[in-house]
């Protein structure tokens, strides 16, 4: 498994510093990890593409070992990535990014123009607002409540439930392994568990149904990866999404997989994400740049 106990280098952006990893070596991939999470969500994926893409990885703000005073939105997290990535210097990058992290890398996407192509997983889609995400929401905005189900969640039968992370996995005991330990446990702390919630209490579902009018900007190609029995944000509403994108966009479903596909199916993720950077779309050539092959 991936190694990401400590940032490979802190990259200063307005606000704060930015914990950045990279792995791999070849065409440029930025991994924009979701909520409640940071970027060892990645770790059983990293080593399935790292042989063909340069996988760059920063805790956004608030999140993981980021060290964050700004504050703290889908556009503000935005605008940190891409000064992140400016600081990198690179001069043309493909997006992977799941869940909240995919509002993050549309709103990229639609205004850089570095951008070459995008995999977006399980993320909010204009015109849904669904229960349980309303539910999550309203948790989030009343402290108290927010803190003591963050304790909570150390309980193995809490948190494999079905009002936690029983709507994530496929097995919800896949959370009482490494997940735990990276997700779960430091959620202990109330420090963490505050800037953790910092993103949801800025959340608004009238931002979201504006992602619409974002996807009409971009004009990469995109590939949705969606578990059809997700259902924070059901396949058959992505789809619907599809004919938004300017540059483009299909969906392909991992049968049986719920909102966190990457962690409890990455053979099958790689293989998709994979055949779409370097496949029939061919936006990371190896003939262009770098090191794809297939």
């Amino acid at each position: 498994m991936t190694d990401f106990d400590k940032p490979h280098r802190m990259i200063p952006v307005t606000g704060g510093q930015l914990a950045y990893f990279r792995f791999g070596r070849g065409p440029d991939v930025v991994a924009v990890h979701g909520w409640p999470l940071h970027s060892a969500t990645w770790r059983h994926l990293v080593p399935l593409l790292e042989d063909e893409v340069t996988i760059h990885l920063f805790d956004l703000p608030s999140a993981g070992q980021t060290q964050w005073r700004g504050p703290v939105g889908f556009e503000t997290n935005a605008a940190a990535l891409r000064e992140a990535i400016d600081t990198l210097g690179l001069e043309r990058y493909s997006l992977l990014a799941h869940d909240s992290g995919g509002v993050v890398a549309r709103l990229l996407a639609a205004s850089d123009p570095r951008v070459q192509g995008l995999v977006l997983a399980g993320s909010e889609i204009p015109g849904h607002h669904g229960a349980l995400l309303r539910a999550y929401l309203f948790a989030a905005k009343v402290t108290p409540l927010a803190l003591v189900w963050s304790l909570l969640l150390r309980v193995p039968a809490i948190r494999r439930s079905n009002i936690a992370y029983g709507t994530c996995f496929e097995d919800p005991r896949y959370t009482d392994g490494d997940f735990a330990k990276l997700f779960i446990e430091p959620m202990r702390s109330p420090h963490v568990a505050k800037g953790q919630l910092r993103l949801l209490r800025s959340f608004t579902f009238d931002f979201i149904d504006q992602l619409e009018d974002v996807h009409r900007r971009i004009t990469a190609p995109t590939l949705c990866i969606w578990g059809d029995r997700d259902p924070f944000f059901p396949i058959e509403k992505a789809r619907a999404m599809l004919p938004q994108f300017a540059g483009g966009a299909e969906l392909v479903a991992i049968p049986g997989a719920k909102l966190f596909c990457h962690e409890d199916r990455p053979d099958e993720f790689a293989t998709h994400a994979r055949a779409f950077l370097c496949g029939k779309h061919a936006v990371l050539r190896a003939s262009d740049h770098g090191q794809c092959s297939a």
